[in-house]
């Protein structure tokens, strides 16, 4: 017992001290590069990874969602209209995108996330789809020609957020406090409830877990994440239209955390944001040919690693074992049979 808690204690410090020096490096990389654009793609990769999150979240709970783009939207929509019509500041902004996005979620939540599996899918599809004509048709939101001229972030003191570099480290800070509410919560009680009623619903109801309540706060908080990427998203592009919060949006929001490994709650975002953020443009892939690419990818995953990217080292071993015992066998009966006894 002793022993495996000095174990975990180990890899609990081995842990920290890699991310210590994630971000250590992540924090040098403007002065590392020197690029611009490479500086504004990793906030669109810090952007999607946020995205990403907000899906993990609600999967571990056993929910499967094509609608984070629309509260995504709601996020951006809201922060940029207090911004701009109410003059708040960005920075009573943002809390408030999240929490527009999660009252959103809690309403439309009462309902349906009593009916988990495809009926909650396309639920949230029509979810995502009906906001995009909300936004389109309305002309507080900008209609279709959308919001321009929206204001950067404040101020703060000395700090100015209006170049690529103070933006980078403003959604980098973003991104941190969501990988460490995440963990907060995937260790504490509601994650453990999370990954019961994800494993086995029924059982984890008759073991007194309350599903409607905790997949509620599943969908709650993760439509939060995902409004806090579109306040930070609206603040940085100055400008929204509703044809950027498609489904096809929320496909892909699907895809980072599907690319890096469904069952890696928070690595697996960040490896499936990063990827499909960097590969098609150092490609230089046409955005006709983009989601062939995407489809070729998602194939490839479902025939060879089904567990994502991050699951090739266990299913590398999986292949090697085997032909390691035999070549170990092989080995043995060729040494019996010249040395008999």
């Amino acid at each position: 017992m002793g022993s495996q808690k000095r174990m975990n204690n180990r890899n609990m410090r081995k842990i920290w001290i890699s991310l210590m020096g994630m971000c250590l490096v992540l924090a040098l990389l403007p002065q590392l590069t020197g690029s611009a654009y490479l500086v504004h793609l990793m906030i669109m990769a810090c952007i999607n990874i946020m995205l990403g999150l907000s899906f993990s979240l609600l999967f571990s709970a056993g929910l499967i969602t094509i609608g984070a783009a629309g509260f995504w939207a709601i996020g951006a929509y809201t922060s940029a209209l207090l911004v701009m019509k109410l003059g708040l500041s960005f920075w009573a902004a943002l809390p408030l995108a999240g929490l527009a996005a999660a009252l959103v979620a809690f309403v439309v939540g009462i309902i349906i996330v009593k009916t988990p599996g495809v009926a909650f899918i396309i639920q949230t599809m029509v979810i995502n789809m009906i906001l995009v004509q909300v936004f389109g048709h309305f002309e507080i939101f900008g209609s279709w020609a959308g919001l321009l001229d929206i204001p950067s972030p404040n101020s703060i003191g000395p700090l100015e957020f209006t170049g690529k570099v103070a933006s980078y480290y403003l959604v980098l800070a973003l991104l941190l406090v969501n990988v460490l509410g995440s963990y907060a919560l995937y260790t504490s009680r509601v994650g453990r409830a999370w990954g019961a009623i994800r494993l086995n619903a029924r059982l984890a109801e008759t073991l007194g877990v309350d599903l409607f309540r905790y997949r509620l706060a599943a969908f709650m908080i993760s439509s939060a994440v995902a409004g806090l990427a579109g306040s930070f998203y609206a603040h940085y592009f100055q400008s929204l239209e509703p044809g950027m919060f498609s489904v096809f949006k929320s496909i892909y929001i699907q895809i980072y955390s599907i690319l890096g490994g469904l069952n890696f709650y928070i690595l697996g975002p960040v490896v499936g944001g990063l990827i499909m953020t960097f590969v098609p443009e150092f490609l230089r892939v046409s955005k006709e040919i983009e989601p062939i690419m995407t489809g070729g990818i998602l194939i490839g995953l479902v025939i060879f690693l089904p567990g994502g990217i991050l699951s090739l080292p266990e299913r590398l071993r999986s292949f090697s074992m085997p032909l390691f015992r035999r070549s170990k066998q092989t080995g043995f009966s060729q040494s019996s049979q010249g040395n008999p006894h």
